[in-house]
């Protein structure tokens, strides 16, 4: 299976945000590429929020270009044999911190939010994935600094799109 036929399978089973998530499948519908960067009419990105549910925290990155706190996350790349795959590697990656697990359960959100120029929007599948609470993480060359924040202090210093993820998140860790 391709990445971009797992991408419609995930959102296909994926159940909340009916609207969005149909607005993804149009697009991937009508757009071949749509898993690539390539594919400026806008492209399927996987992110996923690092969690430390034990304390209470979540590991955001200060985004180099975007100078925003926000959760891993980035383009999919040839080698992702699955979007589930791509976010976890997203997240090793921007994290520095290994042996992360996937949260069960698939996707926890959808965002899609524009992007300058040349393409025109990120059409974001969000995971998040799991940290022990000794985790030792690293800045990587994406990210000016890499910080835990509680659950609670995410308000302090990110947009209401990561707002939406840590609480999605709190709900599906509480099921």
């Amino acid at each position: 299976m391709s990445l971009y036929d797992d991408a419609v399978l995930v959102l296909k089973r994926y159940e909340d945000q009916p609207g969005l998530r149909q607005d993804y499948l149009d697009h991937l519908a009508a757009h071949p590429d749509g898993m690539w960067k390539a594919c400026h009419a806008g492209h399927v990105t996987a992110s996923a929020l690092v969690v430390d549910p034990e304390r209470g925290r979540v590991l955001l990155t200060l985004h180099r270009k975007l100078r925003m706190w926000l959760q891993m996350g980035g383009h999919c790349e040839p080698g992702d044999a699955t979007l589930a795959a791509a976010a976890l590697r997203e997240a090793t990656e921007e994290s520095g911190i290994t042996g992360l697990t996937l949260l069960a359960g698939g996707p926890v959100r959808l965002d899609r939010h524009p992007i300058p120029p040349p393409c025109h929007c990120h059409y974001d599948v969000q995971y998040a994935v799991l940290a022990a609470p000794d985790a030792a993480h690293a800045i990587s060359e994406e990210s000016l600094d890499l910080r835990w924040f509680a659950y609670d202090e995410v308000a302090e210093v990110a947009d209401a799109s990561v707002l939406r993820l840590v609480e999605a998140t709190r709900v599906r860790l509480a099921a």
